[in-house]
């Protein structure tokens, strides 16, 4: 009686193990079709974005505002920063190098 009992219960065991369902078994196995379409591989493979961040880093140092230029222009003259701390980087740029155009 005992080892019927036993040879039920392990029965039960097997065919709960067997015939288990789950997520993974309704998908198809992957070594059936190995490639996706470009869409899904997007999904779980993200881009570098650190690429992408360092060439539009490239194009705003191209493409800086005049202003910006000026800016830097009188932060590398000392004379210029100190006098644009107490004037403004603008009128700093035209004190220094307002009078230096050429024509």
């Amino acid at each position: 009686m005992r080892t019927l009992i036993i040879l039920m219960l392990l029965a039960v065991l097997v065919m709960a193990a067997t015939c288990y369902v789950s997520v993974y078994s309704e998908q198809p196995l992957a070594f059936s079709d190995p490639f996706i379409n470009r869409r899904r591989a997007n999904g779980f493979i993200p881009a570098d974005r650190r690429l992408e961040a360092i060439s539009q880093e490239r194009i705003r140092e191209r493409n800086k505002a005049p202003h910006e230029r000026q800016r830097e222009i009188c932060e590398d003259y000392y004379p210029c920063e100190l006098y644009a701390f107490r004037h403004g980087y603008a009128a700093a740029y035209r004190h220094y190098f307002g009078r230096r155009r050429t024509e």
